[in-house]
């Protein structure tokens, strides 16, 4: 088996269709993407690299960098990716971690190369195209490269993202595990070839190019979504004729900040909460278009989906009651256990673990497990705080808190590490969203106490309800710290700095 075998599927069935289309209007055929990732793979062989081999990544998001990936997976090269904003330091935690033996990255990419000792030392350089010292061209056509065998537990993605704790974790996708997510997004995203698809998160791409889709990526900063233009986002589309969108809610506000919505027939968001006035405000945009939420993560993805039509009236008011945010039904296996993050709970007989599972309608910690979830980080490095082993299964526990309703849908409450008590953050957050829509609060425990801080002004209203919901003070920022990666979730960690320096 290998994953590059759906690509090369696709690459017979349509060869003429477009597979990617680049933000400045550059595209590739699914038969021309094909011979790139073959000529690809048969540069890395000429150049030594063997099967499990690992390569560190840094190019952004184009043709170049699907050609370069989709050619490592056919050789049965490892592709590794660390965030370049966690600076140096992280970079170099990270080549030394995972032994690289070679590098592709865009200018920029090599520029960094350039300034670090150990990134430098990596053997084997490449790069798209043209001439880079020291380095060999990857996207030079020719050259045959049958696709490898590969069992489904052969690694095909290693991902870091800088923490907070300054070590690392290495996310460890295999062949058999990017199958099955496969599976599983095609079926949660509705995918179906032919469609013209807006990307703005790049994990999606590589559904899309397995299911005959064409991948449209967004003219935008795909790191600052909230960012994007909506009137050269709403000219990409017509020209494209494109269908569909995925992306965060920040990026989706956007566009709704523009003259005139695309003309889509269905979007997929998710990497933030996703609150009723959005979909409400996208319905309005365009009655007849679709509307899901996915809930996911790095290690399980998809977890759950929502659509728009399960805003009902009673959905409304328990939101507005202080019950969290619904995120729908699993689409995998799903336990709510007693909150008890922090603890280590190792391996539990399946007895033990169905007696600990908390009823319908109880809050506790979320575990999922099935075969889109990441059964383990590498080395093992982060195993011990979020794997469970019951009997021969390993669950996955996921950081957040939430519960399940009688109708088996799931609602999310806030991460468990930021349990305020016996409050979660997204049961006031969410409460105060539904009665005061676009506005951006973030609830934290400080000094024993519950705070609101709101972005921007608040009104005596505000305050009354929000001391209804358990908070002992309300502040107001100018603005809430957003994280970088999708923009539409609050960036805790810094605003609790931020407020060290306000209270003192």
């Amino acid at each position: 088996m290998n994953l590059v075998d759906h690509l090369e599927l696709q690459g017979s069935l349509q060869p003429e269709a477009p597979a990617l289309v680049e933000g400045s209007g550059k595209w590739v055929s699914f038969g021309e993407l094909r011979r790139l990732s073959e000529g690809v793979a048969a540069r890395l062989v000429m150049n030594g690299l063997k099967p499990g081999d690992r390569v560190m990544v840094f190019h952004p998001v184009s043709i170049s960098l699907y050609a370069f990936l989709l050619g490592c997976f056919r050789a049965g090269v490892v592709v590794v990716f660390a965030d370049p904003s966690g600076g140096r330091e992280f970079l170099d935690q990270v080549a030394r971690r995972v032994e690289p033996v070679g590098f592709f990255g865009s200018r920029k990419g090599h520029a960094l190369r350039w300034r670090s000792r150990l990134l430098r030392s990596i053997p084997k350089a490449f790069h798209p195209e043209g001439w880079w010292p020291r380095s060999v061209e990857a996207m030079r056509v020719g050259g045959e490269a049958e696709i490898l065998d590969v069992g489904a537990e052969h690694p095909a993605l290693i991902t870091f993202t800088s923490g907070s704790t300054g070590l690392p974790k290495g996310a460890v996708r295999t062949h058999g595990f990017l199958l099955a997510q496969h599976a599983a997004l095609s079926e949660a995203l509705q995918l179906r070839s032919g469609e013209r698809d807006l990307v703005t998160l790049p994990v999606f791409a590589l559904a899309n190019l397995a299911s005959g889709v064409t991948s449209v990526v967004a003219d935008a900063d795909l790191g600052r979504p909230g960012e994007a233009n909506a009137r050269r986002i709403r000219r990409q589309c017509q020209q494209w004729r494109v269908t569909r969108a995925t992306g965060s809610p920040a990026f989706f506000e956007a566009l709704l900040r523009g003259p005139g919505f695309p003309e889509l027939e269905k979007i997929f968001t998710g990497g933030g909460p996703v609150f009723s006035d959005l979909v409400d405000r996208l319905k309005a945009a365009r009655s007849e278009m679709g509307v899901t939420a996915i809930y996911g993560s790095t290690e399980a993805e998809p977890v759950a989906e929502w659509t728009c039509g399960g805003w009902t009236e009673a959905c409304r008011e328990q939101v507005a009651g202080g019950g969290g945010l619904p995120v729908g039904r699993p689409v995998l296996e799903v336990a709510i256990l007693p909150d008890r993050w922090g603890e280590s709970l190792h391996a539990l007989c399946p007895e033990a673990f169905s007696a600990m599972k908390l009823k319908l309608g109880e809050r506790g910690e979320i575990l999922v497990t099935g075969p889109q979830v990441l059964k383990g980080y590498l080395d093992g490095r982060g195993d011990e705080e979020t794997k469970v082993r019951v009997g021969e299964t390993i669950w996955h526990r996921t950081g957040d808190a939430g519960w399940l309703d009688e109708r088996g849908c799931l609602w999310l409450v806030g991460r468990c590490a930021a349990r305020m008590g016996n409050r979660y953050p997204l049961e006031i957050e969410a409460a105060l969203r539904e009665v005061y829509p676009r506005k951006r609060t973030a609830a934290v425990a400080w000094q024993n106490q519950v705070i609101l801080v709101v972005e921007g002004e608040v009104d005596s209203a505000m305050e009354v309800r929000a001391r209804e919901l358990g908070c002992d003070r309300v502040l107001s920022f100018p603005e809430l710290p957003m994280d970088r990666r999708h923009q539409s979730k609050v960036n805790y960690p810094k605003l609790m700095e931020r407020l060290a320096r306000s209270l003192g």
